[in-house]
Formats: structure tokens, sequence, C-alpha cells
């Protein structure tokens, strides 16, 4: 039975909120110990869904060989959620940079690939994050690690979680939406209120 496109959006929404991805970092140990906080985890994570970077190249200045002008350009990533960690005291970005690729209708294993690599070549230049209104006022730059989360649902087929395993990539299986639920049932029991 091939993903559904609902469960797909079903999943980007979620990972929309903090409490959410939280509980998804929590199935990827590695991930979720660069949290920089865990007595504040909502403060410590922003989630930007679809998220959009603002690159700056160089370029030559007409009639010289300096390169002096900086061009903007607004890049849409093919991503689903970048993660972002913040430090929740001082309010500025800190760490690493985590990008969620959800399993698409359709996507097989070379699509979802060549998004993680598109990924990593528009991030190969500087670029800073268009944050959410409500984190605006946090410095942006860019990050020093990307590191990508692959989600994949029990309909995926083998041949992608082989190919994710061979080229070393993590991935988490999220079997039903009850499941994201549960997680941030128990976050919330934990003290970790949903945003």
């Amino acid at each position: 039975m091939p993903v559904k496109q609902s469960d797909y959006e079903e999943l980007l929404a979620d990972y929309s909120n903090q409490t959410a991805a939280i509980a998804l970092l929590k199935q990827h140990r590695p991930y979720l110990e660069m949290i920089p906080s865990m007595r504040r985890p909502t403060q410590s994570v922003i989630t930007i869904p679809l998220p959009v970077v603002l690159t700056r190249q160089a370029t030559s200045q007409p009639g010289t060989s300096q390169q002096i002008i900086s061009s903007r350009e607004a890049i849409v990533l093919p991503c689903d959620v970048a993660i972002l960690m913040c430090d929740p005291e001082w309010q500025i970005k800190v760490g690493v940079e985590i990008f969620i690729f959800i399993h698409r209708p359709h996507e097989d294993f070379s699509q979802l690939l060549s998004r993680w690599r598109q990924t990593q070549v528009l991030l190969h230049t500087d670029y800073e994050w268009l944050m959410p209104s409500a984190h605006q006022h946090i410095f942006s730059e860019a990050s020093e690690q990307i590191d990508p989360l692959f989600v994949l649902f029990p309909e995926t087929p083998e041949r992608i979680k082989k190919g994710l395993i061979g080229a070393n990539l993590p991935f988490v299986i999220q079997a039903a939406v009850e499941r994201i639920e549960e997680e941030m049932a128990d976050n919330f029991s934990q003290g970790i209120p949903p945003k």
C-alpha cells in the first residue's frame, strides 16, 4: 500500500509543532542530545516547516576582478521541516541544524536522497534563515553542521530503507498519527507543554 498524501500532510503539520519535533528527536537519540536545554526544550528548539533561506553570493563589479557586491536570493529548501537549536537563556541559534525529510507519496529512493543532496548544495554558501515572526529577533546565520533525519512510513518500500542504511543516513519509521499524539501526551505529563 503506497504512502498517502494525507499521511504526509499530517506528519508535516505535526512536526511543525515544537513538542512533536522533540518527540521525533527522541526516536534518534544522538539528535535529542543536541537540544541545548532539556529543562526547557520548547524554548531550545525552533521548527520551520518548508523553510526558506536567504543566500548571499559575492559577484564581480563590472570592469573589475574584485568580488564586492553581495546578492541575496530567497530559496525554499527541499526539506520538509528545519529544526534549529536555540540557547533558551541568550536567545541565539546554536549547534547543528537538523533537516527532516518526510517520505512523500510516489517518491522513490533517488528522489528522497536528492532532496537531502540539494539541501547540502544550497547550504554550502553563506546563508541566513527567514525566521518565523515569533523568532525574528534571533540571530539566524548559517550553522557549522547540518544533519538530516528521514521519516518513513511502514508502507515505505524496503529499497528506500536499504538505501538509507547503505548511505549511512538516519531514519525513523513513523507508524501512525496516534503515536505522535501519545508522545505529545507523554511530553505534556513530563512538564513539556504543547506549543
